[in-house]
């Protein structure tokens, strides 16, 4: 809005605010980015309610189980057994008392990654084993033969280590693979005594090579003694 006046000089002018016309809102450019941004908010919104509906979000159960996995294996040092079980119980546990809630599918989410995670610490801490780190000679040992391979120069077979006895080493395994005489492998089952010379696992060919550190190939120094 404007309004006429005069000058001392007998000159007309024309006072008012600017601008007349198209003047920006108060506040700025904010709201009309907040009024941009609404819709689109709104419409995320609807689309994860309709997938958290009718069961939608169990499919993402085991992806987040496997996450959890995955930070298993990247974690920097080996994790605390106790300490990843129990929490995976405790987030377990509040994602059922929160089972009537709203925030019920991200508990779901957070206790399967954590139960992804203390399995993988469990699985590893059920396979840990000794593992032979240098070779050793003269070894007593005795057992019971778990498997036998019959190959075309010599035979070998799996012992399940009852006692075994070093004069240099103190070094206790549980099982050894060890290589004979064609024809002089015990049968399966059958508890044997023996002396072999013992030497630790081979390092991996290539990425893909896994060699089991359950076992150790020693050719014995002498056939089994039934």
């Amino acid at each position: 809005m404007s309004e006429q006046g005069n000058t001392p000089g007998q000159r007309r002018g024309y006072a008012g605010t600017w601008p007349p016309r198209g003047a920006a809102p108060v506040g700025g450019l904010a709201p009309q980015r907040l009024a941009l941004w609404a819709p689109l908010i709104e419409t995320l919104r609807q689309w994860a309610r309709a997938e958290a509906g009718a069961g939608r979000l169990l499919p993402w159960v085991p992806v987040a189980f496997g996450t959890g996995i995955a930070f298993y294996f990247a974690a920097d040092h080996e994790p605390v057994l106790s300490v990843a079980a129990v929490t995976a119980i405790t987030l377990c546990a509040a994602a059922f008392f929160l089972r009537r809630h709203k925030m019920f599918p991200v508990a779901v989410m957070i206790a399967a990654v954590a139960a992804g995670f203390a399995i993988a610490t469990w699985k590893t801490a059920r396979i840990a084993h000794g593992v032979l780190a240098r070779p050793m000679f003269s070894v007593a040992l005795t057992g019971f033969v778990e498997t036998r391979d019959i190959r075309e120069r010599t035979d070998r077979f799996v012992l399940r280590v009852v006692t075994m006895e070093s004069a240099r080493d103190a070094t206790k395994i549980e099982r050894v693979r060890l290589s004979v005489k064609k024809g002089t492998a015990p049968d399966v089952g059958s508890f044997v005594e023996l002396k072999a010379r013992l030497l630790p696992p081979m390092a991996p060919l290539g990425p893909a090579a896994t060699i089991s550190a359950a076992t150790c190939s020693s050719p014995a120094s002498a056939p089994p003694v039934l």
